[in-house]
């Protein structure tokens, strides 16, 4: 397959991108980042914009920091990058451990962790790992600066709060504190393949009762899932094997996954529950390690 025809810019500043988007005769524009989704769209003609912003060498967008308990990631840091970053480990483990999970290392030595998010695949793990995290992502366009919970970016499927002429600049996560742990699990047909179904789990104890708990769920849904009934569940509580089964039937009777060629809603249900129970049980082991 060839891609459509479009008309291309590659700006060298953010204010560059953003004229660029608004101008009165830029029609359909879409964002190239890494490309890692986009191009094959581009190929497979399921995209056909008529302009193309490459935000590729635009500098302002990359960089990790860590600042005042906030994680700061430019939208346009490699996933590679950040899989490797001391400071995306300590103040972000889950993040940390969810990378590895995306494709293979060709692809996130390109993707970015922004393009992904932006993308928005619910069967995505960054979009998880932001959905449970509560990540505020940062966005510009004409009109200025604005901070977007992920409560509220997540709209549906591949879709988001971004307005056509905005970019996403940055994604910003309270850092880890102590006492906290987090784990990453997901069940796909193959290494590097999207996951039928993925657990983004992040714990916080105060000595063995959970103070905080947090859940999120891709691939059970149009957008990523918070497992509010699961962490209900858990906060307050020791975590053992009852209360980890309560969780996680709690938060199963709240999903309502499609059936599709790779599995029945059934057996997404099933295995929710069997991802919540490992991710919870090992992000709270890890919370009493680092008391």
């Amino acid at each position: 397959m060839k891609p459509p025809v479009f008309e291309y810019v590659s700006p060298a500043s953010l204010d560059d991108a953003i004229a660029a988007m608004s101008a009165p005769d830029a029609g359909d524009v879409k964002v190239l980042a890494g490309g890692q989704s986009f191009v094959p769209l581009l190929s497979l003609r399921l995209a056909q914009p008529s302009l193309v912003v490459d935000i590729n060498g635009i500098d302002e967008l990359t960089g990790i920091t860590e600042n005042a308990g906030v994680l700061t990631i430019g939208s346009l840091v490699r996933q590679r990058d950040a899989e490797h970053s001391d400071v995306v480990a300590k103040a972000c483990p889950l993040m940390a451990e969810a990378i590895p999970f995306i494709g293979h290392t060709a692809i996130r030595n390109r993707g970015t962790i922004g393009g992904s998010i932006a993308h928005a695949d619910p069967a995505a793990e960054l979009p998880t790992v932001a959905a449970c995290l509560d990540a505020d992502m940062v966005a510009r366009g004409p009109a200025g600066e604005r901070t977007i919970p992920a409560a509220e970016f997540f709209t549906g499927f591949f879709t988001t709060a971004l307005a056509e002429d905005e970019i996403l600049t940055a994604i910003r996560v309270r850092s880890a504190g102590p006492a906290t742990g987090a784990a990453y699990e997901e069940v796909a047909r193959r290494h590097g393949d999207f996951a039928m179904v993925g657990v983004a789990a992040q714990v916080r104890l105060d000595g063995d009762v959970v103070a905080e708990a947090r859940i999120a769920l891709s691939g059970v849904g149009i957008a990523p899932v918070r497992a509010g009934s699961a962490e209900a569940a858990l906060t307050g509580r020791t975590v053992d094997d009852s209360i980890l089964e309560e969780a996680a039937q709690a938060a199963v009777a709240d999903l309502s996954p499609s059936s599709d060629l790779h599995g029945s809603a059934a057996y997404r249900k099933h295995v929710a529950g069997v991802l919540i129970r490992k991710a919870v049980a090992t992000a709270a082991a890890r919370a009493r390690e680092n008391q």
